[in-house]
């Protein structure tokens, strides 16, 4: 059943993290955006590095930087 723009705002606003740490323990890097970083998306590792990425015209993941990490 395909979800309206309202549902899938309602759906965000209410997210708990679960999946992100569920790909995070399994190994797999996640991808949000963050508004501190405009010209990008943060790739987060499950070791907790963070990278700014972009995705160019042939859908190839680019890194533009590593970022540090929140604990620094």
């Amino acid at each position: 059943m395909p979800v309206n723009a309202d549902e899938f705002e309602k759906f965000l606003m209410y997210d708990d993290g679960l999946a992100a740490q569920q790909h995070l323990a399994a190994g797999r890097p996640i991808y949000y955006g963050d508004e501190k970083y405009p010209s990008g998306i943060v790739r987060k590792y499950p070791d907790g590095r963070l990278q700014l990425v972009s995705i160019n015209e042939r859908n190839e993941i680019v890194v533009i930087k590593n970022l540090p990490s929140p604990e620094n």
